[in-house]
C-alpha cells in the first residue's frame, strides 16, 4: 500500500511537467515503445503462451497489429489534434474568438483485462501517453507472465513517475480504485465495472468503461452462408471465444440453418481439424485462461443441452489442458441456460427466427450490446435493422474488424460500457477539453450592462429575438 500510494504521489508531482510535454517529445515516447515491441516480440510469445497457449501468429494478429496500428496512427495524427481547434462565436459575442484546448486530465489509472492482455494494456497507455498523462497499469492477474512481462518491458522504457506496472490480484486494483486518479479506464465485466464506477464516484473521477455482453449476430434469408459462416466461425474462435465483441450467439433464418450447419462443420474441420482429436491436438486453437472458467462453460453447455439444444460439432472437454472443442449448438431458445449471461468461450448457440422482426424483437429484449453483427445482401433489412437496434459498434458482412479501423470510436453502450477510445477518440477520452474565450477591443457586452433602462431592455429584447 504504501508503495502504491508513493508512485502516485510520485506521478502527481509530476503531471505538470507531463501536461506541458510537446506534441514532439509525446511522439518520441511513442516510438520508443513501438520498437520496444518489435525488439520484445518473442518474450511477448513466451509470456502469452505459458499464460493460454496462444500461437504466435494469433499473438501478431489480435495483440502486435493492433498495438503497433494505434501507435503509429496516433504518432501521424497527434500534432494535428493537439492544436487549438477554432471555433465559431455567436453575433452576440462579436469581438470575441473562442478555441478548444485539449489538455492532460493529468494521473490516469489503466486496469486491464486477461483476455488480450497486451493489446489492452498498451492501446490505453497510448492514448494516455498521446494526451500527456502519466499512467500507472493494473494488468490481470489471471495472466501472470504477462503481467510480468509488461511490468519489466515498461520499466526499462518509462520511469516510473511517467508509467508504472503493478502486479497482484483484485486487492491490488482494490487499493488503487481508493486514490483520487485523474481519470480511470477499466476494460472487463459489466459486474466489476459498476465497482469501479462506484469507487470512482468518491472522487468525482470520469471513468471510461469498456465491458461485454451478448453480442448477436443476424444472417437473414439474403446473406452469403458460405461467407458468413466463414467469417462469423473466425470472429467467434479466435481467441478461444474469450473476446469482448465475438459473436456471443446467433439468429439465422430458419431457411437457411441447415445450410449455415453444413458450412460451419466444413470450416471447423479445415482449420482445426476433422477429428476431436486433431482440434484438440492443433496448435491453432488457444485455451482457457483458466481452470474454473473451464468448469463453468461447461456446465452451462451440459445445461443447455439437457434443456434440449443439440451439439453439431464439439463439445469435447479436456480439463488438464483447458479445452474446450469449437462448439456449435443447435435448437437453442431464448430461455436457453447458454443465453442468460456472455459466453466467453468457444460456444456458438443458434436460434432461428422465421422474420426479421422476431430477431429484433430478441435484441430489443436484452441488454444493449457491445456489437452488434449483420449478415445480408438485402440492404433495406440492414437498414431496418440498425434503426431498430442499439450497440457499441456494428459490422455488415463481417465481424470485429471495426477494431481495426483507428477512425471509427470502440466503446459500449449501456450494459456494455461507457465512453469511447481508439485514434482520435482515446486521444480526446483522455484530455480535458477546455473552453477559452478571448475578448478583444470591442465589447458588445457593455451595451447590456445595468441599469436595466428601456434603451438596455429593448437590446436585450432584440438580441434575444434575433441573435440567441
Amino acid at each position: 500500500m504504501e508503495n502504491l500510494k508513493r508512485v502516485f504521489e510520485k506521478q502527481k508531482a509530476n503531471r505538470w511537467k507531463m501536461a506541458t510535454t510537446s506534441a514532439e517529445e509525446r511522439i518520441a515516447r511513442l516510438k520508443k515503445l513501438r520498437d520496444a515491441i518489435f525488439e520484445q516480440k518473442d518474450a511477448l510469445y513466451q509470456a502469452i503462451h505459458a499464460d493460454y497457449r496462444k500461437t504466435p501468429a494469433e499473438v501478431d494478429l489480435t495483440e502486435v497489429f493492433p498495438t503497433i496500428s494505434e501507435i503509429n496512427h496516433t504518432i501521424r495524427h497527434l500534432r494535428g489534434w493537439m492544436k487549438p481547434k477554432r471555433v465559431k462565436s455567436p453575433l452576440a459575442l462579436f469581438g470575441t474568438s473562442a478555441k478548444v484546448h485539449f489538455e492532460a486530465k493529468g494521473v490516469v489509472l489503466v486496469l486491464a483485462p486477461w483476455n488480450y492482455p497486451f493489446n489492452l494494456s498498451i492501446n490505453p497507455l497510448v492514448a494516455a501517453l498521446a494526451a500527456g498523462n502519466s499512467v500507472i497499469l493494473k494488468p490481470s492477474s489471471k495472466v501472470p507472465q504477462t503481467a510480468k512481462f509488461l511490468k519489466e518491458f515498461l520499466a526499462k522504457l518509462f520511469p516510473e513517475e511517467e508509467v508504472a506496472v503493478f502486479e497482484g490480484s483484485s486487492a491490488i486494483s482494490d487499493a488503487l480504485l481508493e486514490f483520487p486518479f485523474d481519470h480511470i479506464f477499466f476494460t472487463g465485466s459489466p459486474r466489476i465495472g459498476k465497482t469501479v464506477m462506484q469507487a470512482a464516484a468518491k472522487h468525482l473521477t470520469p471513468v471510461t468503461l469498456e465491458l461485454g455482453g451478448k453480442s448477436p449476430v443476424i444472417v437473414d434469408q439474403s446473406a452469403d452462408i458460405k461467407k458468413a459462416a466463414e467469417r462469423i466461425l473466425w470472429g467467434k474462435f479466435i481467441n478461444a471465444g474469450q473476446t469482448c465483441v465475438a459473436p456471443d450467439y446467433l439468429l439465422i433464418h430458419e431457411s437457411r440453418a441447415a445450410e449455415f450447419i453444413t458450412e460451419a462443420k466444413k470450416v471447423i474441420a479445415n482449420r482445426y481439424g476433422a477429428t476431436n482429436e486433431a482440434r484438440e491436438a492443433t496448435t491453432d486453437f488457444c485455451r482457457l485462461v483458466s481452470q474454473p472458467h473451464l468448469e463453468g462453460l461447461k456446465k452451462i453447455l451440459d445445461e443447455t443441452v439437457q434443456q434440449g439444444a443439440r451439439i453439431e460439432i464439439g463439445g469435447l472437454s479436456t480439463p488438464a489442458q483447458r479445452f474446450l472443442a469449437p462448439t456449435l449448438l443447435s435448437n437453442v431458445t431464448e430461455n436457453s441456460a447458454i443465453m442468460r449471461e456472455e459466453i466467453f468461450g468457444p460456444i456458438l448457440p443458434m436460434l432461428t427466427f422465421k422474420n426479421l422482426d422476431d430477431a429484433i424483437r430478441i435484441i430489443q429484449s436484452r441488454e444493449k450490446p457491445l456489437a452488434l453483427y449483420i449478415f445480408s445482401q438485402d440492404s433495406a433489412a440492414t437498414d431496418q435493422i440498425l434503426s431498430h437496434t442499439t450497440a457499441g459498434g456494428t459490422c455488415v458482412n463481417s465481424v470485429i474488424i471495426h477494431l481495426a479501423n483507428p477512425d471509427l470510436p470502440f466503446g459500449g453502450i449501456g450494459n456494455s460500457g461507457m465512453g469511447n477510445y481508439h485514434g482520435l477518440f482515446g486521444f480526446r477520452a483522455l484530455s480535458h477539453e477546455r473552453a477559452v474565450l478571448r475578448q478583444g477591443w470591442l465589447d458588445t457586452l457593455q451595451l447590456f450592462y445595468p441599469p436595466y433602462s428601456a434603451r438596455v431592455r429593448k437590446l436585450i429584447e432584440l438580441a434575444t429575438r434575433y441573435l440567441g
